[in-house]
């Protein structure tokens, strides 16, 4: 009598048992991808054996396959905590070696490194000092916590209204002391190269119909000479005459070691219309120095941090990686996987690119393992290794009968 279907059904059902209780011991972990054994029946080849009379010789584990099966993604409040919502791996640089993950619970480490729970190194694409992803390959990256520089002005963005019932005035009179000898005015936020914030006083002095001076001063002091430092033109319909210019160079003198401020003043989009005076937008590309005070994660995986001067930088791009066959990656424990000849070489590209996942900040993918069918597994299991058991015994007590024979 044979033995050996049972046996080897016993060893099947164990490893099975195996499979479905280190599915059920990471329910909790992030990123874990639950396993299924898959089995393959045994035969007994022979050169004069013929397949429709062999019993076959019982079952063995094919293979372990992973399910890379979506998770369910859950808010955490940590903005480095980064979920994947759709195919890719994170690409993790341990100490040289590449390794990919799921888990997306990073920290950043003394030096200011994003790194995962067991100190390997998120790697993706660099920024300018300027905010400019650097198309290259993929390296570490690291949360600058140095101060935003800041930038003096080089463009004054205003949107006006100009009241078209105005009264002309004489622009030889101008003096912006006195209200009588202008029609309006604002003003406008200036920074120079040190930062330094300072107003610039724009006036307006309707000179003949659809006619306009525009005037500057900054700290009490005259821009341009005391001369206009441009007009404004205006059609019957109160739009500005496109065959004027409507951005004026301006430049003011400083004393406190900065360079002088260089800029354009635009009033591309201002009007002349029927009714009072009012500035509809008004906007510098100038700041002063900021400090960090917080970062985010964006879908496409820009990393942005915000600054005390309410400016934003891109400090980075976490990259991605992908294989044409994800179930032939190494597992090596601790949540991550290795590239093999099996998986094929990975794909790395930026999130919502070629295929990758966008990425979720302050949200971590937990476990694709579903505790109910794996109990549910876990009961057939046992019954298919007590099956497997009763026809050892079954065969025992056959065996047990010829020895008994006379």
């Amino acid at each position: 009598m044979s033995f050996q279907q049972g046996l080897s059904g016993l060893n099947a059902a164990a490893r099975n048992l195996d499979v479905i209780g280190n599915n059920v011991a990471n329910a909790n972990t992030v990123g874990f991808k639950q396993s299924h054994a898959q089995f393959a029946d045994m035969f007994a080849n022979s050169l004069a054996g013929s397949g429709s009379t062999q019993a076959g010789m019982g079952v063995s584990v094919a293979s372990v396959a992973q399910q890379f099966g979506q998770g369910s993604i859950t808010t955490s409040g940590n903005s480095l905590d980064i979920a994947i919502n759709g195919a890719g791996f994170f690409r993790l640089n341990d100490q040289g070696n590449i390794a990919y993950t799921r888990n997306g619970q990073f920290h950043p480490d003394k030096d200011g490194y994003i790194v995962s729970s067991g100190g390997q190194r998120l790697t993706g694409y660099v920024a300018t000092a300027s905010g400019q992803i650097t198309a290259s390959s993929p390296t570490d990256l690291k949360i600058s916590t140095a101060d935003l520089s800041p930038r003096a002005t080089t463009l004054v963005n205003a949107g006006i209204n100009l009241d078209s019932r105005a009264s002309t005035l004489n622009p030889a009179a101008f003096d912006p002391t006195d209200s009588a000898t202008y029609t309006s005015s604002t003003p406008m936020p200036l920074h120079d190269s040190l930062g330094n914030a300072s107003t610039l006083s724009a006036y307006f002095v309707k000179t003949a119909a659809n006619t306009w001076d525009v005037f500057a001063s900054s700290e009490g002091t005259l821009l341009n000479g005391g001369a206009p430092v441009g007009s404004l033109n205006y059609l019957s319909n109160g739009a500005l005459d496109p065959l004027s210019t409507a951005t004026f160079n301006v430049t003011k003198p400083v004393s406190n070691g900065a360079n002088p401020v260089v800029f354009n003043l635009d009033f591309t989009g201002s009007t002349q219309f029927g009714s009072g005076f009012g500035v509809n937008s008004l906007a510098e590309d100038g700041y002063a120095s900021g400090k960090l005070v917080g970062f985010d994660v964006g879908n496409d995986g820009m990393i942005r941090g915000s600054y005390s001067n309410g400016k934003f930088l891109n400090l980075g791009q976490v990259a991605l990686a992908n294989f044409a066959n994800p179930q032939g990656l190494q597992v090596q424990g601790n949540n991550l996987w290795a590239a093999s000849t099996d998986s094929g070489v990975p794909l790395v590209g930026a999130p919502q690119t070629s295929g990758l996942g966008a990425l979720q900040s302050g949200a971590v993918e937990e476990s694709n393992v579903e505790l109910t069918s794996e109990l549910v597994n876990m009961i057939t299991a046992q019954r298919v290794y007590q099956a497997n058991a009763q026809t050892i015994k079954t065969q025992d007590q056959l065996l047990q009968t010829l020895v008994n024979m006379r």
